[in-house]
C-alpha cells in the first residue's frame, strides 16, 4: 500500500538538485514514508503533499520549492536571513529545501549533537563544501571569469547526470536510476555531515579550548597550545572573528613525535606568516639550534621559518616567547 504523501518533482532527466532535494526531505519525519511522483502535469503535481524543481512556484508557506523563474533570484542569505550568512550563489532546489529544512535534517542524521550553535556551524558547513556547489552547476554559475582550461567530470552533479539512461539505450527503467542517484547524493550529503560533526567540529573545539586559554599559556596572549595536533589554521581564523582576539595568535604550540611550533599564517593557504621563527635559527637542528637559541633539547627550525620542534614542552614554550619577543623587536 503506497504512502499518501508525496513529494512531486519532474519527470524526464534528473539533476543533482532535485536528486538530493528529495533525498533531504525523505529525511523528515512527515516525509519520511512518502512516494516520490515524477511528473510535469501541473494536474499531478497539485495533488503532492510538496513539489521541488517544477511548478513554476516558490512559496514555503505551500511548500512549493522551484527555482526556474525569471523573477527567482534567492539566495542562501536571503531565505534564511541571518547575520553574518553572506553566500551569494542563487539557489538550486536542493538549496531551497536545505536553507528552510537543512538543520531539522541535520539533527535527524546525527541526534547525538544537540547543542545549537554546533549544528549551526555545521549547517554552515555543509552549505560552504556541498550545497552550494550544486547550486552554483545547476544554476550555471560560473566559478571564475573566463573559460577554464579544463573542465571537472567527477563531481557530484555530474556523477548524477551519468546515471541517467544514454541516448542509445532505451530499455533502462528511468525510476530506478533516479533511486540509485538519491543513494548516491544520500551517501554523500551524509558522509560530509558526519565527518563534519565527527572530524572538523572536534577540531574546532580544539582550538576554540586553545583561545580561551591562551593568556594561561603566555602573557602576551600571542601563543596558543593545543591539547593534541589537528587541522588548526580554517578554526583559527574563524574564531579569532568570533571570539574578537586581539593581538591575533602569532605560534601555535602542540605534541606530534616532538614538541611542535609553528607560525601562523596571514590567511588560509597562505605561506607567508604573521611572524615567522627567527632568520638565525633557519635550517639549524639539534646542537647547533641549541646554541642559536640558547635553549635545550632543540630538534629543528625549518629552512623557511614556519615550524620547529623541541624535545620538550617547556622547551617549545620558551622558543615561542624568544621568538615573540625576537620578532616584536625587528618590527620596531
Amino acid at each position: 500500500m503506497s504512502s499518501k504523501i508525496k513529494i512531486g518533482t519532474h519527470s524526464g532527466v534528473f539533476h543533482c538538485d532535485e536528486v538530493l532535494a528529495c533525498y533531504m526531505l525523505k529525511k523528515l519525519p512527515q516525509y519520511k514514508d512518502a512516494s516520490i511522483v515524477r511528473s510535469r502535469d501541473p494536474e499531478i503535481l497539485k495533488t503532492c503533499d510538496v513539489v521541488v524543481d517544477v511548478g513554476g512556484e516558490y512559496d514555503p508557506s505551500k511548500h512549493r520549492y522551484d527555482h526556474h523563474m525569471r523573477e527567482f533570484k534567492e539566495t542562501a542569505s536571503s531565505v534564511l536571513n541571518k547575520p553574518g550568512y553572506d553566500w551569494t550563489i542563487k539557489l538550486s532546489s536542493a538549496g531551497l529545501i536545505y536553507c528552510h529544512f537543512g538543520q531539522e535534517i541535520i539533527k535527524q542524521v546525527i541526534p547525538e549533537v544537540v547543542d545549537q550553535a554546533e549544528i549551526d556551524a555545521i549547517f554552515r558547513k555543509v552549505y560552504d563544501t556541498l550545497i552550494q556547489e550544486i547550486d552554483g552547476i545547476d544554476n550555471g554559475v560560473p566559478m571564475f571569469e573566463g573559460e577554464p582550461r579544463y573542465r571537472i567530470h567527477t563531481n557530484l552533479s555530474s556523477r548524477v547526470r551519468n546515471l541517467n539512461p544514454p541516448w542509445n539505450k532505451k530499455d533502462v527503467d528511468l525510476e530506478e536510476q533516479f533511486r540509485k542517484a538519491m543513494i548516491l547524493v544520500g551517501t554523500e550529503f551524509e558522509e560530509f555531515i558526519h565527518y563534519f560533526s565527527q572530524v572538523w567540529l572536534p577540531a574546532r573545539n580544539l582550538v576554540k579550548n586553545a583561545l580561551l586559554k591562551r593568556f594561561e599559556v603566555d602573557p602576551s596572549g600571542e601563543i596558543v597550545e593545543l591539547e593534541q595536533p589537528s587541522t588548526w589554521t580554517e578554526h583559527m581564523f574563524e574564531l579569532e572573528k568570533e571570539l574578537n582576539v586581539d593581538p591575533v595568535i602569532k605560534y601555535v604550540i602542540f605534541k606530534d613525535d616532538s614538541y611542535r611550533i609553528q607560525a601562523v599564517p596571514v590567511q588560509l593557504g597562505s605561506f607567508v606568516c604573521r611572524m615567522f621563527l627567527p632568520e638565525e635559527w633557519a635550517g639549524l637542528r639539534d646542537e647547533d639550534l641549541d646554541k642559536a637559541t640558547g635553549i635545550k633539547d632543540c630538534v629543528f627550525v625549518h629552512s623557511v621559518r614556519f615550524i620547529g620542534g623541541n624535545k620538550t614542552r617547556e622547551g617549545v614554550l620558551e622558543m615561542a616567547q624568544k621568538a615573540l619577543k625576537i620578532g616584536k623587536l625587528s618590527e620596531k
